[in-house]
């Protein structure tokens, strides 16, 4: 698969399909549709104690936007948990370009000025595409998805797609749903225009960590 543009991507995203390559440094891409796919669901994200403290204490400051690239591209690289990724090149010119066009967001966790973690997605409709997360400080990336999802609470988003569920995302509340009860999830989500809100002010996150508080 190559030759694809950003256009081609979203209509892509729109029927429950989203590119990965084998490799790092293979070019092809493949489109995946896994039979159980992995979601957050916004109504019942679950924040553990000892995270809700630590959110609360501003150990980073949280930009939106400000450093896509490099957030897809520390994504892209290896870690003590990973030895390879599927970021590939052409899946970083796709997604930089539609974050140019407005549809692809990173949340990014700073500290002292450096870049310490992060991850971004893809917004359509109400639906938001969860593509990839990385941390290089304790609790970086569990810091920037708290915000994502007040940002999505706050702005009327229905779906958070997490692709699979990982052991990371578990201890959020993550959930596989078969391929068919996704998709009518996804009709549903795109039906709904939403707004996707950058940052949250202290006090909508506040309000966002009690309302989490409240359901565990």
């Amino acid at each position: 698969m190559s030759g694809l543009s950003p256009e081609i991507l979203l209509r892509a995203y729109a029927v429950g399909l989203f590119p990965m390559a084998e490799r790092h440094d293979d070019a092809t891409l493949y489109w995946i549709d896994p039979e159980k796919r992995g979601i957050l669901p916004l109504d019942k994200f679950h924040i553990p104690r000892r995270l809700r403290r630590r959110v609360r204490s501003r150990p980073f400051e949280i930009r939106c936007d400000t450093a896509f690239e490099e957030v897809i591209r520390r994504c892209a690289k290896p870690a003590d948990d990973r030895t390879e990724t599927w970021i590939n090149e052409e899946i970083i010119r796709l997604y930089v370009d539609l974050h140019k066009m407005g549809r692809a967001h990173s949340i990014e966790s700073w500290k002292d000025g450096s870049l310490v973690g992060g991850l971004y997605g893809v917004a359509l409709g109400a639906a938001f595409f969860g593509e990839s997360m990385f941390s290089e400080a304790p609790d970086a990336s569990k810091v920037a998805l708290v915000h994502l999802v007040a940002s999505l609470k706050k702005g009327g988003f229905r779906l958070l797609d997490s692709q699979f569920v990982t052991r990371h995302l578990g201890q959020f509340g993550a959930v596989e749903i078969h391929r068919s009860g996704y998709r009518q999830l996804l009709a549903s989500a795109l039906d709904v225009n939403a707004e996707f809100h950058c940052v949250v002010d202290d006090a909508e996150l506040a309000s966002f960590i009690q309302s989490t508080t409240q359901m565990s």
